[in-house]
């Protein structure tokens, strides 16, 4: 895993704004986003002749995108209604995580190559804690691809189960409290504390 820049993080930064995406054609950029993430870099999806990826849980999901000059540089998906994309590949899912938590669903986390390594990811993750503690939620699940794992591990998730996914395109379930990753993610990638990010919810 590269080294954070913060140099690069900060050019990066100017001018960016990380909120919530609703027009058709912010959709259009995630869509197209996830197709050159989960399908030509991560095989984890079929090709298509658009090289769009429309996820299963699109009409539920609750996009969150960081934008310079209406480019869309990372999104992520939010959901919090079951069965949840876990629940189908691990029938026994609320055995192997915490009791008495109000659950989110964390997915797609997805940034364009130009934007890694800085704190694009960070913003995004931000962004939706955001929108999950203001909608009653206070723990959060994802897959989280084996490539990034020192990644996840940083912001405080919590590996569990088997992997999920296939050869070439290997998930590990994980889970965090919402509020370990507010406090962490300031001091882990050298951010500012999560409550000042430049950051709109709805």
């Amino acid at each position: 895993m590269a080294r954070f820049d913060p140099t690069l993080a900060s050019r990066l930064s100017e001018g960016l704004v990380c909120r919530a995406l609703e027009t058709p054609d912010e959709i259009d950029q995630v869509q197209a986003l996830l197709y050159r993430t989960f399908v030509e870099e991560i095989p984890h999806h079929a090709p298509s002749p658009d090289r769009r990826l429309v996820d299963r849980f699109h009409e539920e999901n609750q996009y969150f995108g960081c934008l310079r000059d209406g480019l869309l540089l990372g999104s992520i998906a939010y959901r919090d209604r079951r069965p949840f994309s876990l629940d189908q590949k691990l029938p026994d899912l609320d055995a192997m995580i915490p009791q008495g938590r109000r659950w989110c669903e964390v997915r797609l986390l997805a940034v364009a190559p130009d934007a890694r390594h800085t704190h694009v990811s960070a913003l995004l993750l931000s962004c939706l804690v955001h929108h999950a503690l203001a909608h009653g939620r206070d723990a959060g699940l994802l897959s989280g691809t084996t490539l990034q794992l020192p990644f996840y591990r940083h912001l405080g998730c919590q590996p569990f189960g088997p992997l999920v996914g296939r050869e070439g395109a290997l998930f590990q379930p994980m889970w965090i409290l919402l509020e370990t990753f507010m406090k962490r993610v300031g001091k882990v990638l050298k951010i500012p504390d999560a409550s000042r990010a430049p950051i709109r919810t709805p």
